[in-house]
């Protein structure tokens, strides 16, 4: 027997272990849906100040670059809010920034703020008390996405014996956004948990959201809307085991979260782009947005009953490449995991062949926090170098690295931003990473933005601070081994192997990649 058929055969004997557990049936789902009474909300007022009448359908909007003011930017909102706070993540973790997050939704709810959470269920194992707690509390609803059917272990534990439903639970829900009072909008790649917010010591993650006001949180509101009354969300009571009263779930949600309290720690006055913090600016009456034409980009929650075996692009991934396509001068796309597939391949070579710029930047072995998604990226390295594509790897960090915003100096670094920015006029930014699983798999949400201003800054924070310190991968010539070349000073660094790629990580990825579908990395 084969080893991928061992595999299986395991996956199936953990399935039969569980007795197939499965999904409850007939679950109440109340339908709900944005607020409109909050014309009156101090929040609408800095909105329309923001977004004056006579902006049309353009939209107000500012990149938040750096962590601190990202995390802070949300809590302020979330502070200000009166009427509703709309919240749909990948992951909510339970850590510091997770626990201060729930606790400045709990202080809305407490002042009558209507507030809506919607979570992927994957990465919540071992939350279900604490979030059935959360959602325990008046005006506070808690909906899980697509639910696995075992509910106790780690993750790994949790998918291993969901075996049974793989196809199904193998779909994940991947967008980000954060709504309050229908008038301010967070959307980007960042999640909720420490490492997203420069606060989890040594290793965090390089990101960017953007903030909105305007006619484009209408639609991200809609969006919402059709994730929150899909079928596919549980109540987390119909999930959670009733081990408590509501009573008793309020009280260790409070005993779990309200040490946390504020945070304290300092927000850095100015951002890389030289901006204000939102909880400031929201302080002060005055929110500085730039106006923009923006198209919002949406998979459906429906995505993940499509037929696996049809692996067609989502909207989200359709409209990235028709971007890309009408490229007439320049592509610069960040990725974290870049794992084109033939038909993004196909896209860049026409765009190279035209003579469009392509520069891609994602991360390296030594910054990846997924080792395999890498290895599945470096099968296409050579093909992208052949057709003209400048590629750029993420180095980590060294002791004479300059601070950047994201932590403090020495920490490593790594790529989680999903950006791309065309002919130095539209900017892509959302959830989505230009691979297969986020093309086929997962949901996924984005803006797509015309603005020569926000897209030059996030070419000129790229450019600035993230291409010196990545190594830029080259092909000497035909035949000729890859070279991965680092600057020191004026001088040039030539590595003629794969930084951090050991013979036995070698070993371990290539068996690991002949058991695992390019489509699951």
């Amino acid at each position: 027997m084969g080893i991928a058929a061992l595999v299986l055969a395991l996956l199936g004997w953990c399935a039969m272990l569980t007795g197939c557990a499965s999904l409850p049936a007939d679950v109440a789902r109340p339908v709900s849906v944005a607020r409109t009474d909050v014309d009156h909300t101090r929040l609408a007022a800095l909105a329309a100040e923001a977004v004056p009448a006579d902006a049309g359908r353009r939209s107000g909007l500012r990149l938040l670059p750096s962590g601190d003011q990202a995390f802070e930017a949300r809590i302020a909102l979330a502070r200000a809010a009166e009427r509703s706070i709309d919240v749909q993540y990948y992951q909510i973790a339970d850590d510091a920034s997770g626990r201060e997050f729930l606790a400045a939704l709990c202080e809305a709810a407490g002042r009558g703020v209507r507030v809506r959470v919607l979570v992927d269920d994957l990465q919540a194992a071992g939350q279900d008390a604490l979030l059935a707690g959360f959602a325990a509390r008046p005006n506070v609803e808690l909906r899980l996405f697509n639910p696995l059917p075992v509910r106790e272990g780690s993750v790994a534990g949790r998918v291993l014996f969901s075996a049974h439903e793989f196809t199904r639970i193998n779909r994940r829900m991947h967008n980000k956004l954060f709504i309050a009072d229908g008038s301010f909008a967070i959307s980007g790649g960042r999640n909720i948990g420490d490492d997203y917010f420069g606060r989890s010591g040594p290793v965090n993650f390089i990101d960017m959201d953007v903030l909105s006001a305007g006619p484009v949180v209408r639609e991200l509101a809609a969006v919402f809307d059709d994730y929150w009354n899909s079928r596919h969300a549980y109540p987390i009571e119909a999930l959670a085991a009733q081990t408590a009263t509501p009573e008793a779930g309020r009280r260790n949600f409070d005993a779990h979260v309200r040490p946390a309290g504020a945070s304290g720690r300092p927000v850095t006055a100015r951002d890389p782009l030289d901006q204000g913090s939102v909880g400031a600016q929201l302080a002060a009456g005055h929110v500085v947005l730039h106006l923009a034409a923006v198209r919002v980009l949406a998979d459906p929650p429906g995505k993940i009953d499509a037929d696996a075996a049809a692996q067609t692009d989502g909207p989200v991934m359709e409209g990235q490449l028709a971007l890309m396509q009408a490229a007439h001068a320049d592509v610069l796309i960040a990725s974290p995991y870049f794992v084109p597939g033939r038909r993004t391949l196909d896209v860049l070579q026409r765009a190279t062949g035209e003579q469009v710029r392509v520069s891609v930047i994602t991360n390296s072995l030594a910054t990846t926090d997924e080792p395999l998604v890498h290895f599945g990226y470096a099968r296409y390295r050579t093909a992208l170098l052949d057709m003209g594509v400048a590629l750029y790897e993420l180095m980590p960090d060294d002791d004479d690295a300059h601070e950047v915003a994201e932590g403090p100096r020495g920490s490593l670094g790594r790529l989680h931003a999903k950006l791309a920015v065309v002919d130095g006029q539209w900017l892509s930014i959302g959830s989505m990473n230009m691979d297969r699983r986020s093309a086929h798999c997962n949901t996924e949400m984005g803006l797509v933005i015309d603005s020569p201003e926000l897209a030059g800054q996030v070419a000129s924070l790229l450019q600035r601070d993230r291409l010196p310190q990545s190594y830029q991968v080259r092909s000497p010539g035909p035949g000729s081994r890859l070279q991965w070349v680092s600057q020191a000073g004026a001088q040039e660094v030539v590595h003629r192997v794969e930084p951090n790629l050991t013979w036995g990580n070698r070993m371990r990825l290539s068996l690991l990649s002949m058991l695992v579908d390019e489509e699951l990395l």
